[in-house]
């Protein structure tokens, strides 16, 4: 059986392929990657490095090739951009005769308001079309997405947010990679949808948590979005990225990651890492005594 992991060259990318090296031989391990001289640690290790763009189909033809089970990650970029590199990785797929498809999508991504769900909407859709056995992964919010509020933080700054009570379900991408690489290396998750979500938070919630770790009151500062605009733009936040931003806050104000499962212990066959110590290794990683 041969697996392929795409962009395994990214932050989530390369922890579900460390991750699965612990069980799977190299040898039944592939990767698809834009640039493959990023992949070299990899190939070193027996892993086969393919190069693969989602731009441009023709290279996906032969990156995946003689695949068994495929990991589709989800690209960068905006809407229009992403449903078309997805798109084209669907139809590769179909085209080379992969018989396993797992794919990272969002949370509720079927009915979710939350701006970032019509591109997973979409590659739902095509992978559902193909008739290819398939497993999505609806992935929460990613703690490592907040590091740049804890060092704010940790530098004296409150935590700012407009998303007044909405909860989130926050996770470590390892625990994400785990559940990935559990699906994709495992048997019996055909045509699966899994929810994967920590135990949802408030922002108060996830900063009285990061108070508890730093050992200090962490004030939360509630705004509207046209306020937390401008706070992030005096942070220096590039232009183009702060909508973005706002966007994720009017998200999570709406409730679109308001998610209740214990799809995660499922699969990990463990609890998910506390928020109490996955705040403590986000902080020892960025603090500048370590």
């Amino acid at each position: 059986m041969k697996m392929l992991v795409t962009g395994a060259t990214g932050r989530l990318g390369t922890k579900i392929v460390e991750t699965l090296l612990k069980s799977v031989p190299a040898s039944q391990l592939a990767v698809s990657v834009r640039n493959p001289e990023k992949a070299e640690g990899l190939r070193a290790r027996g892993v086969e490095v393919r190069q693969g763009d989602f731009d441009r189909p023709e290279t996906l033809n032969s990156a995946f090739a003689n695949i068994d089970r495929l990991l589709i990650i989800s690209a960068d970029g905006d809407t229009e951009t992403r449903i078309r590199q997805h798109t084209n990785a669907v139809a590769a797929a179909e085209r080379s005769g992969v018989r396993f498809i797992a794919y990272t999508s969002i949370a509720n991504a079927t009915e979710s308001a939350n701006f970032l769900a019509p591109v997973h909407r979409a590659t739902e859709e095509a992978i559902v079309k193909t008739g290819i056995p398939y497993s999505f992964l609806r992935n929460n919010w990613y703690l490592e997405n907040e590091i740049s509020s804890i060092q704010g933080v940790m530098a004296g700054a409150p935590w700012v947010t407009s998303a007044g009570s909405g909860k989130v379900g926050w996770a470590l991408q390892q625990d994400y990679a785990e559940a990935a690489a559990a699906v994709l290396a495992g048997n019996g998750h055909e045509n699966t949808i899994y929810e994967l979500s920590g135990k949802p938070l408030t922002q108060e919630e996830l900063a009285s948590a990061l108070g508890t770790v730093l050992g200090k009151k962490v004030s939360v500062q509630q705004v509207d979005d046209t306020t937390y605009a401008d706070i992030m733009k005096g942070a220096g936040v590039p232009e183009f990225v702060i909508p973005i931003l706002v966007g994720i806050q009017q998200g999570i104000r709406e409730g679109t990651l308001q998610i209740e499962s214990n799809d995660f212990e499922k699969l990990l066959g463990r609890p998910i890492t506390s928020i109490r110590e996955a705040l403590t290794q986000i902080v020892n990683g960025i603090s500048p005594t370590n």
